[in-house]
Parts: structure tokens; sequence; C-alpha cells
């Protein structure tokens, strides 16, 4: 059968989701959780690659095994053999053809933000901290420029291969700032993104915040195409992967 499961984790001490020869992966610790459970190590397809240090509240990935284990009590069966800093949420049966990645219709992304000098004490490894004081209004206005369907060279790092390949439009369906406190909230929901893009988007919106952008100027920014245009490339610990979207309902 194939099974859907939600994910979530911190990525501090990740390489990134997928498997690679340079660092521990969530995949591969997500592999050695399976192999103990089913006794064998299935190949896994994630709904996306997050980056080093990227964390995630609801990652999607689907794989194909054979189980006595109810769906329902398969996280809990995974979670005894998972590190601490991954848990299984839930699982489900879905059809043999789904792919956690293709048959996504949109992701949403949460980059968050401390807006103050000080630190705190419980959750810095989760945030960027921003010290100067930041409009969050000029951040809102700024963010509906992004939403839409635009080529985001702009917000592309290099070594991407969808900039190698001129595959850099993409529709932002949602772009909102929200302010709590000394925190700030940023999502972003699309239907792909390019390599850092929220992490870049999000550090344009920092700089419309600080007054060292007019928001007005977001669209120029993304005609130009060009990647010293925008802001800087904020911290791999605010993104968080938010929840991910399907076309169709999963019953």
């Amino acid at each position: 059968m194939n099974y859907l499961l939600k994910l979530s984790y911190d990525g501090t001490n990740y390489c990134g989701f997928q498997v690679q020869p340079n660092g521990r992966s969530v995949a591969a610790a997500f592999q050695d959780a399976l192999e103990a459970v089913l006794g064998c190590r299935p190949d896994i397809k994630g709904c996306s690659r997050t980056d080093a240090g990227v964390h995630a509240l609801g990652f999607m990935l689907n794989f194909h095994a054979d189980t006595r284990i109810p769906a329902a009590k398969l996280p809990l069966a995974l979670n005894q053999h998972l590190p601490p800093d991954i848990r299984a949420l839930e699982a489900r049966v879905v059809p043999d053809d789904f792919h956690a990645r293709y048959a996504a219709h949109t992701k949403t992304y949460l980059y968050r933000i401390h807006n103050s000098p000080i630190d705190s004490p419980f959750a810095a490894r989760y945030y960027t901290k921003v010290p100067g004081r930041l409009d969050a209004d000029r951040m809102q206005q700024a963010a509906q420029y992004f939403v839409g369907k635009h080529d985001f060279l702009a917000l592309c790092a290099s070594g991407s291969s969808a900039a190698a390949h001129g595959d850099t439009v993409r529709t932002i369906t949602a772009c909102d700032v929200q302010r709590r406190g000394d925190d700030i909230d940023i999502t972003v929901t699309a239907d792909g993104y390019l390599y850092n893009m929220v992490r870049i988007l999000a550090g344009t919106l920092c700089e419309a915040g600080a007054g060292r952008l007019a928001p007005e100027a977001v669209p120029g920014i993304l005609a130009s195409r060009e990647r010293k245009n925008a802001g800087p490339t904020l911290a791999a610990k605010g993104l968080f992967l938010k929840s991910v979207d399907y076309d169709t309902p999963i019953e």
C-alpha cells in the first residue's frame, strides 16, 4: 500500500530533508525508523527538499510498504525509533499513484522574526533576530506586490537548477505579515519555490520594514531579474515548511 505521512521536525542538526553525502539528513533518519519498524527500507518521496537548518511543521512524504500495522498507529510505532527532533504526526493510505511532491497544489512556508535586541532564552534557534524596530504595515504593503504570477529570478540564490534552465516563474497566492508583540510572522503560499526564495523574500520585506526600501519598489525588483536588487538572504533557522495542500482532498 501507498502511505502518506506527515512529519514535524527541527532541522537544526540536519543537512536538509534529502539524503546527501555530506551530512545527516531527515530522510535518512526517517528511513532508519522505517527499517526498524517494517524490516525494510522503502524509497520515500518527500514533498520538498528543505535546506540545511530549515524546520517543518507539516512535511508530507509517501512510501510503498506492506505491513499489518494500521495506518493510524504507524506514527506511534515510528516515533519509538525516530530521534526526538523528528516526529511522525499522522499517516493514511492513499492511491498507488499518489506522489507527495507532484500531487501538491501549493506549499505554505512560515518565516519567523524576533524583532528585538534581546534574544528569547527559549526559542532563539527558531527565528532570526532583527534588533531594529520594523514597520510591519510597510512590510505587509510590500508583501502584496509579490502576490501573483511573476518571474522570481531576483529572489533566487545562485546555483539553482531552475535558474539555469530558465524555469523561474512561480505563482504566489498569498503573502502576509503579522506582528505579535516582538515577533513578526511572514507566511507565503505558492505553487512552487526557487532556491532560497522565501528567505530572500523575507529579507526584502525586512528592508521595507526598516525604511530602506519603498514597498512599491518590489515590482521593479522582480522586473530587473537581478538578485543584487533584492534584500539579504535571511538565516535558515527562521524558516518552517508550514503545510502542503493537494488538488484533491485526501480522505
